[in-house]
């Protein structure tokens, strides 16, 4: 069976979000999606990173795509085509290692959220039709446009956009008699080189289309899109790829949270003074919240390191239990759980640092701040949008409310 070549444009420059494609999304680098879509794939051979920037290479490396090359600055301009990057990139594999591969898979890191067979479904149906150019993922056209129209310039009438045989008046007809619109995504497309080199074109004359479920769509291209797409990723329950484990969803019953205190409720800084005692800086906003999740039935806990009279003061404000000067927080948590009788699974944990990890594994949801070490962030099953000591533990018990409430 012939296998791909992916090839993965990721340039440097970005205007809208900045550094974009190494930007952690959800945890992960942004540009680690597609390669694991692609090394996750049965009928990709070969995966390859096309970017002109040392640092994308370096952490596309670490993720596991080749980078054989760095692309030439004028390939990553604003103004840069797909097709000069990927003429490029076959003559460059072509010149120096005579790889010449018959099937291109083309992975947009802009559109990160794939399902897990999207890839190996639109290789294969490629090559079940050798007549065809290239297959090109598409979702349903969320616009019908048989129901939009152009402005003519000098007359200011408004004109159809399209006709349709059969229908007088396709504007206002019922959208169920039109004709099926699809609209292109990112996700995928599969283009066999020839298209390319030969016929000058990413797409050719004959297209084919699969169809992914219009859940999966997001374009990355401004903040506000970055923070929809990694709600969906931690919220949509989509059976989607994804470099590490797959997050899990807030379980339907919680009954416990448990919290570090630094860099949770703290943001990580300490104040000394001359006799050695300690401040740290917190936020009102979050004894609130545990107050309302408290009165909800969900009773809280902190698990800290640390042994000092600043957290003991802190937590017996907020009315909270804590457990202090606990080096092991997995053993620590499993014996609380068994003397109040709590099944793991019920337990939100949230955290920032590497000794939080066990009861990321022992606890039903894991959550960590976006401030957290990077081992954190990407083994949570969600990460928050406020830093620790900022609001972080508001805005976990908001969420925690707004699922009790369904």
């Amino acid at each position: 069976m012939v296998k791909a070549l992916a090839i993965i444009p990721a340039r440097g420059g970005s205007k809208g979000v900045p550094r974009k494609n190494i930007r952690s999304f959800a945890g992960y680098p942004l540009v680690a999606y597609s390669i694991a879509a692609s090394l996750q794939a049965k009928t990709v051979s070969r995966t390859i990173v096309s970017t002109d920037d040392e640092e994308i290479a370096t952490i596309s490396r670490q993720f596991g795509a080749e980078v054989p090359f760095l692309r030439p600055v004028e390939l990553a301009q604003d103004n840069s085509t797909d097709f000069s990057v990927f003429v490029h990139a076959l003559q460059w594999l072509d010149e120096h290692e005579n790889h010449k591969p018959e099937v291109v898979v083309h992975l947009r890191p802009t559109s990160p959220i794939r399902p897990v067979d999207c890839v190996d479904n639109a290789v294969r149906i490629l090559l079940d039709h050798p007549e065809v150019d290239c297959v090109r993922g598409v979702v349903p056209a969320g616009q019908n446009p048989h129901k939009m129209w152009r402005i003519e310039p000098g007359s200011g009438r408004m004109v159809p956009l399209l006709t349709v045989p059969g229908i007088a008046e396709p504007y206002n007809a019922p959208r169920q008699v039109l004709p099926a619109v699809y609209w292109q995504t990112g996700h995928i497309d599969v283009i066999r080189s020839s298209t390319i080199l030969q016929k000058g074109s990413m797409t050719g004359d004959i297209i084919f289309p699969i169809t992914i479920d219009p859940c999966f769509t997001v374009d990355l291209d401004t903040p506000s899109d970055w923070a929809k797409a990694e709600w969906l990723v931690t919220n949509g329950r989509l059976d989607f790829v994804t470099p590490g484990k797959p997050p899990r969803p807030m379980p339907n019953r919680i009954e416990l949270l448990v919290m570090d205190f630094d860099g949770v409720l703290t943001d990580n800084r300490v104040w000394t003074d001359q006799d050695g005692r300690e401040m740290v800086a917190s936020n009102r906003s979050d004894s609130y919240g545990l107050g309302l999740l408290r009165t909800s039935g969900v009773e809280s806990v902190v698990i800290s390191k640390e042994t000092n009279p600043v957290v003991s003061a802190r937590c017996k404000k907020i009315g909270v239990q804590v457990l202090q000067g606990i080096d092991d927080k997995e053993a620590a948590l499993k014996g609380l759980l068994e003397r109040r009788g709590i099944d793991p699974a019920c337990v939100v944990y949230i955290g920032n640092d590497i000794n939080d990890l066990p009861c990321f594994h022992l606890v039903g949801w894991a959550v960590a701040v976006p401030d957290a070490l990077p081992e954190a962030v990407r083994q949570a099953d969600h990460v928050l949008s406020h830093n620790g000591g900022h609001g972080a533990v508001r805005e976990l018990c908001d969420l925690i409310l707004q699922h009790k409430r369904g």
